[in-house]
């Protein structure tokens, strides 16, 4: 079982996962858009694509999974996942299974505002949020809403260009500030479908937490993973605990009922006066899968046998509560 992991950048922890797993059976196979991604060094092979954006994007993959016998692939970035999922069939037709949710949910995952629209429809605790910096203004005016406002990109990931308002001439500065960052960085693709790139959120005081909802291949919901995060670093987790937390878990269970993604769902969620609010929700394997799999949970396992027709039990799955993990820092060579 060969397997690919495009959009690869930093995450080599993935390319060392699935190794463990292929063996003798198969190779890692990696790909990005450049050669500057630690992932290069572990991986059995690698290759340089075009942008995802580019043309022959889809083109370059096909034929790569094809000459390559890929059986699995498997994005790691929010930006290819809706371009990957609107290509889906012709992989298959070549025998390459991608690890994709259906187009709909992607661009609900990928555009915050849709994701607030959706989550809200669906009964489920959101930040108040916006898309103009004047209503903002008008309800802080109106004594609906207060300060800090966090802003941020519309379209992004991690915390790219994540600010926090404390007043009036912040909102406008920040505005400007962010609208600039986008337009100077990959953010400008996918935020040039609407004039209004910026999202505007009620500052939320409480616990925050990460969480994995597992869904099979068959869009059925397996398990809820929730971690504590103890420390953030560049908006990725740094520190986390393995936590029973059915307040959290009994929401997200349901989420993954009605959003019947496939594979990972990486959820951020702050717990407000023991009520649980959705942040965000990513439908890929987010920085924080690490300290699921550290803890006993074994997704990529569960995908292969999946795409083999193997069975899962719910073992592989589960994270041992209590544990609490580290993220370190390390220089390597390449």
């Amino acid at each position: 079982m060969n397997i690919l992991l495009t959009s690869v950048g930093r995450r080599a922890y993935m390319v060392k996962y699935f190794k463990e797993l292929v063996k003798e059976e198969g190779l890692v196979h990696v790909c990005n858009s450049d050669n500057k991604s630690i992932a290069f060094k572990y991986a059995d092979k690698k290759v340089i694509s075009p942008l995802i954006y580019d043309e022959n994007y889809i083109p370059f993959l096909l034929n790569y999974c094809k000459e390559n016998n890929i059986g699995i692939l498997i994005s790691l970035f929010d930006i290819d996942l809706l371009i990957l999922a609107k290509h889906k069939k012709q992989f298959e037709e070549i025998g390459t299974k991608v690890i994709v949710s259906d187009p709909k949910i992607i661009e609900i995952c990928n555009d915050k505002w849709k994701t607030y629209i959706f989550l809200k429809e669906n009964g489920f605790k959101v930040p108040i949020s916006y898309l103009k910096v004047y209503d903002v203004i008008a309800d802080i005016k109106n004594g609906f809403l207060k300060y800090p406002i966090v802003v941020k990109p519309r379209f992004g990931c991690g915390s790219l260009s994540v600010a926090i308002a404390y007043d009036e001439n912040d909102l406008y500065y920040l505005t400007k500030k962010i609208t600039k960052e986008i337009e100077n960085s990959y953010l400008k693709y996918e935020s040039a479908v609407t004039l209004e790139k910026i999202i505007y959120q009620e500052y939320l005081i409480g616990q925050e937490y990460g969480a994995d909802i597992i869904n099979n291949l068959d869009s059925q919901v397996m398990n809820v993973n929730v971690r504590k995060k103890i420390a953030m670093r560049s908006g990725e987790t740094d520190i986390a605990e393995i936590v029973d937390e059915p307040n959290i878990s009994n929401v997200l269970f349901r989420l993954g009922r009605i959003t019947k993604h496939i594979g990972n769902m990486d959820c951020d969620i702050f717990l407000v006066d023991e009520e649980p609010y959705i942040l965000e929700i990513n439908a890929r394997f987010g920085g924080g899968y690490p300290f699921s799999h550290i803890a006993g949970c074994n997704l990529p396992k569960a995908i292969i046998n999946w795409v083999k027709g193997e069975n899962v039990s719910k073992d592989m799955l589960t994270c041992e509560t209590g544990v609490i993990a580290f993220k370190e820092i390390e220089i390597t060579k390449i």
